[in-house]
């Protein structure tokens, strides 16, 4: 496995460094869909990471798929690929064929979202999924539904939706989709994963982007202090620049090794206290390295043919996608609070 692990990683930078530049990323921040770069992670497999090999997938461990989720972070791959790898997990985990398509989720039921009803002629999905990530490019929408006490998913072709465009701030699709559909017996199934855990498995995977971004933007800003010359020398041999280059790196740094607490919810372990900690420490080292590396690039980081804003602004919309540090944070004081005085230490050691 560590093999494949191997190829997996080595193919999917290869792809990026190949495809991604400014150019494609202006084109996809103007709405334009990398389409050949699709076809090509497809064809080499990526989308079918998390996808176990007797369901036709390439079935990575939680560890490789987090690398390949942290990987597009880095590369800011404007593309739905950790959004179809988890929605392709939970389709094939109900036993449904997945669709071959850029594959989004959605979360459904008494509430909230859209409503999952059992009707004669089969199913029917009545109602309106806010903020879906990029729900106009997406084939279908893994829907997870509470209906009458289970939980069940529902794969929902985005074809026959109403879909309102809207973006975030880095000009990714998160749009609205209005459904009323009749679905067939054989796109729903019982899933093992509650509607409320989609948002736990979204913190996780936006904490690993942000790791991965903060990397690139780490790597960019002391590309830039080392090559950057002023009153004859370069800006990375003034202390005051080297000071902010340390904040920058501990906080790329404290990033990453919070990224690894969100791996296991790859893996299906879905640990809220984790994946809580996770996204605050990602969130705010976004914050402040976005700051530090801005502040350092001057002007040039500002202009919109630099690549450093692409990734600034991917660091600022991602921390606040599934929860923003303040939401989180209620809930691992929530869970301290449970724990009472007397089990605070057992808490803290055993996390």
């Amino acid at each position: 496995m560590d093999d494949v692990n191997a190829i997996v990683a080595e193919t999917a930078t290869r792809l990026f460094r190949d495809h991604i530049d400014h150019a494609l990323l202006a084109a996809a921040e103007g709405g334009t869909f990398p389409a050949a770069l699709w076809r090509a992670v497809e064809e080499a497999g990526l989308t079918l990471a998390m996808i176990p090999e007797d369901a036709g997938g390439v079935g990575l461990d939680g560890v490789a798929a987090a690398d390949l989720v942290r990987l597009a972070g880095y590369h800011a791959a404007p593309l739905p690929l950790a959004e179809t790898m988890l929605a392709g997990r939970l389709i094939a985990g109900a036993g449904i064929d997945v669709p071959v398509s850029p594959l989004t989720f959605a979360a459904a039921g008494e509430g909230f979202g859209p409503v999952l009803q059992r009707v004669e002629d089969g199913w029917r999905l009545k109602g309106i999924a806010e903020r879906v990530p990029w729900g106009r490019f997406a084939g279908a929408v893994a829907v997870v539904a509470d209906v009458a006490g289970e939980t069940f998913l529902a794969v929902a072709p985005t074809e026959g939706a109403d879909v309102s465009h809207g973006v975030n701030l880095a000009g990714e699709p998160r749009d609205t989709l209005a459904f009323d559909l009749l679905l067939p017996e054989n796109h729903v199934a019982r899933c093992a994963v509650a509607p409320d855990a989609l948002k736990l498995m979204g913190a996780a995977l936006r904490s690993l982007a942000l790791a991965g971004a903060l990397d690139r933007v780490l790597e960019m800003t002391a590309g830039y202090v080392g090559e950057r010359v002023q009153f004859g020398r370069p800006l990375s041999k003034f202390q005051a620049i080297q000071q902010s280059m340390a904040v920058l790196a501990g906080q790329a740094a404290a990033a990453g090794g919070a990224a690894h607490l969100a791996t296991d919810a790859l893996a299906g372990n879905l640990s809220a206290v984790n994946i809580a900690s996770a996204k605050i420490r990602t969130g705010e080292a976004a914050g402040i390295a976005a700051g530090i590396a801005h502040q350092l690039h001057g002007a040039m980081g500002f202009s919109f043919e630099h690549m450093l804003h692409f990734y600034t602004k991917r660091l600022w919309a991602w921390r606040d996608e599934f929860g923003n540090e303040a939401e989180w944070s209620r809930t691992l004081g929530a869970e301290v609070l449970r724990h009472g005085a007397d089990g605070l230490w057992p808490f803290l050691t055993a996390a």
